[in-house]
């Protein structure tokens, strides 16, 4: 490892050196390779910088549009909580006796706990949605900016004959002795 650094020392001290030595000779000329290089370097930024402005507006629609459908559940849960204790309280003034409003609350209670599970499905299915498409933005931002062709599997190799070919020779070497 120690000699790594060294070698590495050494060669960013050579390619100093060398530096040092054409802007002895030449300097306009490496002003102006420096300025050139420059130059192109940031003019390489502005591709990157605009797929990552787009995926910004994107993830900004994906996070309204969240938003947007929570509240709408949410919306959807409290009107329906509303309803049923509008509708329990109804039942328990028109109950005749106790064992009839005792029967009506544990219907009310299996309906209640269908709505919660269904109400969690519905806001567990909208995070998964906006996970996946935050992966999807992210995904193709990254291959943009990184300049990278989507991953391909690798093509699988085929077994070659060559083994009966081997096992042949020996044989031959066999009988020849």
């Amino acid at each position: 490892m120690i000699n790594k650094i060294k070698d590495f020392v050494s060669d960013q001290t050579q390619a100093l050196a060398d530096q040092a030595q054409k802007m002895r000779k030449e300097p306009a000329a490496v002003a102006r390779e420096a300025a050139r290089k420059s130059a192109e370097g940031i003019k390489s930024l502005n591709d990157p910088i605009r797929a990552l402005s787009r995926s910004g507006v994107k993830l900004t629609a994906i996070s309204q549009g969240t938003a947007q459908s929570l509240i709408e559940l949410q919306a959807e849960i409290v009107t329906s909580a509303l309803t049923e204790a509008a509708t329990q309280l109804e039942r328990a003034a028109q109950a005749d006796n106790v064992m009839d409003l005792v029967r009506d609350q544990g219907a009310v209670l299996q309906a209640t706990r269908e709505r919660i599970v269904k109400d969690i499905t519905q806001a567990v299915a909208i995070f998964k949605d906006a996970g996946g498409d935050v992966r999807k933005v992210a995904t193709q931002t990254y291959e943009h900016v990184a300049r990278k062709a989507p991953a391909k599997p690798a093509a699988r190799k085929t077994a070659a004959p060559a083994r009966k070919a081997k096992r042949v020779v020996r044989k031959a070497k066999a009988r020849a002795k």
